[in-house]
């Protein structure tokens, strides 16, 4: 993964069950543009962390262009509530959710299963840059 060295873990709040050990910050403009096109395909503890300026829909819609595999898509507003999922697969234009977030986890299709739609998500400096 390339995107940037911060790592952080994703908790769910309830429990405080870690879902991902090894998501990496996408916080600025090249580092969400890059995102996962070329890459290698991701195990199922790693994933990117997409953080927007502002908590919309259109601001925090992906494509999937240049990539190579499917992923799991999964939107979360300003307190970490997740409002959207999706299993992204390769070349479609544009996924959105159906409600205004500001971050959005890219990871393995596996998460799908570990979350869901209402699930309130914390995300905790766990891991080394």
């Amino acid at each position: 993964m390339t995107p940037s060295t911060t790592k952080t873990r994703v908790l769910r709040r309830k429990g405080g069950q870690t879902l991902l050990s090894k998501l990496k910050l996408c916080d600025t403009f090249w580092t969400r543009f890059r995102g996962l096109m070329l890459a290698a395909p991701l195990s199922e503890d790693e994933g990117l962390l997409f953080v927007f300026e502002r908590e919309n829909r259109m601001d925090s819609a992906i494509h999937m262009m240049f990539m190579r595999f499917s992923i799991a898509a999964v939107w979360l507003d300003g307190q970490g509530t997740v409002v959207d999922k999706v299993l992204a697969k390769p070349w479609r234009l544009m996924y959105a959710p159906a409600k205004p977030a500001r971050y959005v986890i890219e990871a393995h299709p596996a998460l799908l299963d570990r979350v869901m739609i209402g699930d309130r998500l914390t995300f905790d400096g766990g891991g080394e840059g």
